[in-house]
Order: C-alpha cells, then structure tokens, then sequence
C-alpha cells in the first residue's frame, strides 16, 4: 500500500515536499512515480524514480523545480517541490509499477502503475 502525504496551501515562490510512504519493501527496480490531477483537467505525469535511484524522469513543466528523492530505510519517496506556481495547484497521486525504464518502457503512463495511494492535495495560491 502507498499513503501519499504533505500537501498544503502554500504562496506562488513557496515550497513543498510530498511524502508517499509504502508499506511494505518494494523491490529496487520498482518505478515510482507521481501524477497530478487539478480539478476538470486530466491526468498528468508529475515524475517517476526507482527505489535505487538510479534515474529520475521529470515531466517538462516542471523539470528543475520539482526533485525526486528516497529514503529507503523507511520506504519513503519524496517530492520536492520548489518555486511552486498556481498552474501546480491539483492532487498528487503517488503510484508504483513493477516495470523498469531500463527495458525501453516510458515511465510516464499512469495505466502502467497498478499500485496507488490516496492523493495529497497542493494548492498554491497566487
């Protein structure tokens, strides 16, 4: 199970970190990721990183503000989130698959990820 946590009300220029929380070990190769969805909009990749760490995928719009980072000592992925902009503002959604990018597969399908938390809710205000 993953228990995405951390949202908030924040400023435009503020920051945040998510937290997604998994229950269990998850195996190194595991991807996860995080997707988005702001309210009447559809669903968009945010990032995706394994539990290794060995790559990181960002999607453009939020590519050198928003890091991916993990502590596997508690099976936690996080989501640093920086100059934060009102178009960031939606529900954050955590979810993990058992695919690799390593074999050629786009991380960035949220179909691909069976397993998923609950969503955190960002909301930046302007």
């Amino acid at each position: 199970q993953l228990q995405a946590s951390g949202g908030g009300l924040v400023q435009a220029g503020g920051s945040l970190r998510l937290s997604c929380a998994a229950s269990g070990r998850a195996p190194s190769s595991y991807t996860l990721a995080w997707f988005r969805q702001a309210p009447g909009k559809d669903r968009d990749f945010v990032a995706a990183t394994s539990w290794s760490g060995g790559y990181a995928y960002y999607a453009d719009a939020v590519k050198g503000r928003f890091t991916c980072s993990r502590e596997n000592a508690n099976n936690t992925v996080y989501l640093e989130m920086n100059s934060l902009k009102p178009e960031d503002t939606a529900t954050y959604i955590c979810a993990a698959s058992t695919r690799n990018p390593v074999s050629g597969w786009a991380p960035d399908h949220f179909y691909d990820y069976p397993y998923r938390g609950r969503g955190t809710l960002v909301t930046v205000s302007s």
